[in-house]
């Protein structure tokens, strides 16, 4: 199956009336995709009665991307309220219990910064964290160039395959050693993660003017941009049995819009979302059979 989703659900104004509250988005944000991406996790570890609150507020068939606290990925250094790194592991693990439980955990996405190059060291410290996560599925996001150099490329792929790393597929601007490319090739027969964060190559270089977070994501992929994709996602799917598509490029708020025009090119309706009230030219749609698409 294909899943189409965006990363957090607060940022998506496109998608709620005037004055929804906070507290009623997530519930409203189910009925327009079936998959999200749990940025609130990377920033603090979770206390169970928000995971229960998101998962009590979702469908039955709606999946969780959840992502990796700072502190396990080296965004942030030092072990924080922990006595150990072993510690706050088994305190993110425990967080996913109830994801777990409902059926609702997709993956956990551990998204490595910058500065986490391809040498031994963190190869090992890869393997460990897959041993921490025990029976989670977890997908691997690297933002350092070196693991895909001619050198390391074959290997990174079949270490990934090797240690069931679910291969986190980019799509992001082309800035040099900081920035990776679009490799189309799935590393896990069950799942796979494609994370589209636009291609704004000034706003990824951190420019010394203005808020650089606030640019860094602010792109809209056109409808040439999309189609190259639809024809990617055709042979992904091939690869992998369900395909998760996750739009960042939140910056603007095109990530909702290019989402749903996503969906649309790819002749996607999901019938299991939340309950909404429809649009006028929604009422008119001829629904196929739940995800059903061109390409199942």
């Amino acid at each position: 199956m294909i899943y189409i989703g965006l990363t957090g659900w607060g940022d998506h104004d496109s998608l709620y009336p005037s004055g929804t509250s906070s507290n009623d988005k997530l519930t409203i944000y189910a009925g327009h995709f079936p998959v999200v991406e749990v940025d609130s996790t990377f920033y603090s570890i979770q206390p169970e009665k928000n995971v229960r609150k998101w998962v009590n507020e979702t469908p039955k068939n709606f999946q969780f991307i959840v992502k990796a606290y700072k502190g396990m990925t080296g965004h942030e250094t030092g072990l924080g309220s922990f006595e150990s790194r072993s510690e706050m592991f088994a305190a993110f693990y425990k967080m996913l219990q109830p994801f777990q439980e409902a059926n609702k955990l997709a993956m956990v996405l551990f998204q490595f910064p910058p500065w986490f190059h391809c040498k031994r060291e963190n190869v090992d410290f890869l393997r460990w964290c897959k041993e921490q996560m025990k029976d989670a599925p977890c997908a691997l996001e690297f933002r350092h160039r070196s693991w895909f150099l001619p050198t390391y490329y074959e290997k990174t792929l079949q270490f990934m395959e090797k240690e069931g790393w679910i291969h986190t597929i980019c799509d992001e601007p082309q800035a040099g050693e900081n920035s990776v490319p679009t490799v189309l090739y799935c590393t896990n027969r069950e799942k796979t993660l494609v994370r589209f964060h636009g291609r704004n190559v000034h706003g990824w270089l951190r420019p010394k003017e203005g808020n650089w977070r606030e640019v860094r994501y602010l792109y809209r992929y056109n409808e040439q941009e999309l189609d190259e994709w639809k024809g990617h996602i055709k042979m992904l799917k091939k690869q992998t049995k369900d395909l998760y598509l996750i739009f960042n490029n939140n910056s603007g708020g095109d990530a909702a819009d290019n989402g749903k025009e996503l969906m649309k090119k790819l002749g996607i309706t999901y019938h299991d979302l939340a309950p909404r009230q429809l649009d006028l030219f929604e009422c008119f749609e001829k629904y196929p059979t739940e995800g059903e698409s061109d390409f199942d």
